[in-house]
């Protein structure tokens, strides 16, 4: 299979950055994309609300459905994948990307900040893993992609910010568990940029530092077209990997990336946690 067409994708946090590259892709397949996210109205410095992405989507060749989702709502989750069954006959993949970051110290971390970044990262991805999987399930060719690091359990990951770090991880830990869990049945994997993206997520994380800058990275594209090489495989068979973005592209013989490049003249910096 090397198309989406028809397939249904429900992507937690589509209004913008790479949860919106991937459902562009997705779209220019013909897929019906579900765009769970908060942003209903516009941010004062992030761009896009579910309302445009949808608008965006359906330009692309796709079809959407535009639901305000807070994904540590229990209620909401389940209400969405009802809406999403009722319009659309099921969920064949469920990508979870909507993310919560705060990359400070033990000391420097608010408390709120914590139960944020735990509540959305770890206990949204498996409430929204748990919600959908029913229906999965049924699915021809099931997918759950997380926007997840590789588990390594090395202590230069975890100081500099011990409490995103386990956050993270967190979703990492449900690749892990539910790949064997549901193996043979749903494919769960991770996927992880080699370099950092240029979102608007990365530039207000940025602001004031001088440490972060977009010039240094790759466009969301290059996640969104990885992660279309993995949904289009067979989701019986690819489970339990965590895969890097320029490697899944390797494999399928994409190997000139300058494309995908913000700045070719500047060096790439790496993403956190390889």
């Amino acid at each position: 299979m090397s198309s989406l067409r028809g397939k249904t994708l429900f992507i937690t946090g589509a209004s913008r950055g790479i949860g919106k590259a991937i459902a562009l892709r997705a779209a220019r397949d013909g897929a019906n994309i579900v765009i769970a996210a908060k942003t209903t109205e516009p941010h004062p410095k992030l761009p896009g609300t579910i309302y445009t992405a949808a608008e965006e989507i359906e330009a692309a060749g796709g079809k959407a459905l535009a639901l305000p989702v807070d994904i540590r709502e229990e209620a909401e989750v389940r209400a969405a994948v009802a809406e999403t069954v009722a319009k659309f006959g099921g969920i064949d993949i469920l990508v979870n990307n909507a993310s919560a970051i705060n990359i400070s110290g033990t000391l420097e971390t608010p408390m709120k900040r914590y139960d944020l970044m735990h509540q959305v990262n770890a206990r949204g991805t498996y409430l929204c893993s748990q919600a959908c999987l029913p229906e999965l399930l049924k699915a021809e060719n099931p997918h759950i992609l997380m926007l997840s690091p590789p588990l390594n359990m090395v202590e230069k990951w975890f100081a500099p910010h011990v409490a995103y770090t386990m956050a993270k991880y967190g979703m990492s830990m449900c690749v892990l568990g539910m790949a064997g869990e549901f193996r043979g049945r749903v494919g769960v994997n991770a996927l992880w940029p080699r370099t950092i993206i240029a979102t608007a997520a990365l530039a207000m994380l940025g602001e004031g530092e001088g440490l972060i800058s977009a010039k240094n990275g790759r466009t969301p594209e290059i996640v969104a077209d990885a992660a279309h090489v993995v949904l289009t495989r067979d989701g019986k068979s690819t489970t339990g990997n965590f895969f890097i973005d320029d490697e899944v592209l390797a494999s399928a013989g994409i190997t000139d990336l300058s494309g995908y490049a913000v700045d070719p003249s500047q060096p790439l910096f790496p993403d956190i946690f390889l």
